[in-house]
């Protein structure tokens, strides 16, 4: 009988090289610092991100199955759009059960396709789905823009999403109209920063097409086209904004043009007192006088005028970083190439005289700088390079900042100077209430407390004296503090343009 095979060690080996892998994993992930890197650090949003979309799946999948939907406006929309469906093109005529359409049309095909979708509206549960699926995606586009801009720390994202109770409602409880029109100038903040122009024009004039309350956005983007286009492509992104809407409303405005355009883009429209969140302290009669529209009006092209240098310095700012990226970015990634093919060839060479030693020996040289280095108590494996950079890089998209900060603003002053708010209003603004509390100098108490008061007023129903007065308070507070920080970064460029001056004037 054969004598048995001694045993390989091939095997132990393998296992010890596996036990080597999961120990540096842990060593690099499990602990209190890269914790506090998730928690804290704003470029850790990418991986945050994934987490929150998943969590946020789960949460809607539980808001949709425990909490009872709520009807408002899902009937009367489907009603509005079969008459629509009937064949019927006059505005005048189309009609559900609060009141006439007030909304332009792509919102009729939406929610007439929806109409289809859903069993003629009848299938409430499978429209909450699809409204959790606008919700996510929403959110994915938001994340996205948070995630280049590097302003805001994790957590607060975190907090936000998940503790707001009335956005979960208005996207999978009552399937409004705006997240929809949200969504979609979302998508198109993202293809402009990705500068896709004409598809970005082509979102823009879609949500606007689903809700007019998108060209609160509309002065900004005007501005951004010029810095970024100049006037005569500006004038072309216009024109496709425009023919858009024309193309949209085709079948209306060849037919009843006057009923389409005063019933989806009727400015003078007047609010019921009942619902709204931002006046309650008013009396009834003051709230409906046409003085005090055209009072709010007057202050919202105060408000804009004053923000528009600083707007117009931010843009232009925001094009020469870019410029300044299309210069570097070419050479950034030919350095990395050459980076990477150095590197392979030390690899190479390493491994060619790490043949030369015996199992042992490269056990026992592994084991003694294992021991130096925690000796030492670096991070990094002795003897390696570890002051050469793993790849040169430069985050141009932080420029983000220049960009989303005047857009976020723009909106954020319509929405202090409207006429009235209602709770469905608050996706207008909500996920870029972060980056504005952290777009102002104030400590991080003030900033939460400013977060904290607004979601207060907006969970308030029906809204009372105090919470009306709250929230104007905060809108004031939080406009406030912007203006602050940026006239303080308006000085800080005028002090580098005159050193840069006087340092160009010696030279001379």
């Amino acid at each position: 009988m054969a004598p048995p095979k001694a045993a390989s060690h091939r095997p132990a080996v393998r296992r010890k090289k596996s036990g080597n892998f999961v120990d540096s994993i842990l060593d690099k992930y499990l602990n209190v610092r890269f914790f506090k890197y998730l928690i804290l650090e704003p470029a850790a949003l990418p991986i945050v991100g994934l987490f929150v979309l998943l969590a946020e799946a789960v949460i809607n999948v539980v808001v949709i199955q425990r909490v009872p939907y709520t009807e408002i406006d899902w009937v009367a929309y489907m009603q509005e759009c079969e008459g629509f469906l009937n064949g019927t093109t006059n505005y005048a005529l189309l009609r559900g059960d609060t009141g006439p359409l007030v909304y332009p049309a792509a919102f009729v095909y939406i929610y007439s396709a929806l109409y289809y979708v859903t069993s003629h509206g009848t299938n409430v549960r499978l429209a909450q789905y699809i409204f959790a699926g606008i919700y996510l995606l929403q959110l994915a586009l938001v994340l996205r823009l948070y995630s280049k801009s590097r302003k805001v720390p994790p957590y607060v994202l975190v907090l936000s999403a998940f503790t707001s109770y009335r956005i979960h409602s208005i996207y999978v409880l009552r399937l409004f109209n705006d997240p929809v029109a949200v969504l979609l100038l979302y998508a198109s903040l993202n293809l402009f920063l990705d500068r896709r122009w004409t598809l970005g024009s082509t979102f823009f004039s879609l949500a606007v097409g689903v809700k007019m309350n998108i060209l609160l956005f509309a002065p900004a983007l005007f501005l951004f086209y010029l810095a970024n286009l100049g006037l005569l492509k500006t004038i072309l992104q216009l024109a496709i904004c425009g023919v858009i809407q024309v193309l949209l409303g085709a079948p209306f405005l060849l037919t009843y043009p006057v009923e389409y355009l005063r019933g989806s883009f009727d400015l003078g429209r007047i609010f019921e007192h009942k619902w709204t969140v931002n006046y309650r302290f008013l009396t009834r009669e003051i709230f409906e006088d046409r003085s005090f529209h055209l009072s709010l009006l007057g202050l919202h092209l105060l408000l804009l005028l004053a923000f528009a240098k600083p707007t117009w310095t931010f843009f232009q700012s925001y094009v020469r970083l870019r410029r300044v990226e299309d210069q570097l970015q070419p050479q950034i990634a030919q350095q990395n190439r050459e980076m990477k093919a150095q590197k392979k060839l030390k690899k190479a060479e390493k491994d060619k005289d790490q043949k030369k030693f015996t199992a042992e020996q490269q056990s026992f040289l592994k084991a003694f700088e294992k021991s130096l280095q925690k000796a030492s108590g670096g991070k990094g494996t002795p003897g390696s390079a570890q002051s050469e950079p793993e790849r040169y890089g430069i985050h141009f998209d932080r420029c983000t900042q220049l960009a989303l900060l005047p857009f976020f603003v723009c909106n954020l002053v319509g929405v202090a100077c409207s006429r009235s708010l209602h709770y469905q209003f608050y996706v207008w603004y909500f996920h870029s209430l972060p980056y504005l509390a952290w777009s102002t100098p104030y400590s991080l108490g003030v900033r939460c407390l400013i977060l904290g008061l607004i979601e207060y007023c907006w969970n308030t129903y029906p809204s009372t004296n105090l919470s009306s007065a709250a929230l104007h308070f905060t809108h004031i507070l939080l406009l406030a503090g912007v203006a602050k920080q940026l006239i303080q970064t308006m000085r800080l460029n005028s002090a580098v343009k005159k050193d840069q001056q006087e340092q160009q004037k010696k030279v001379q």
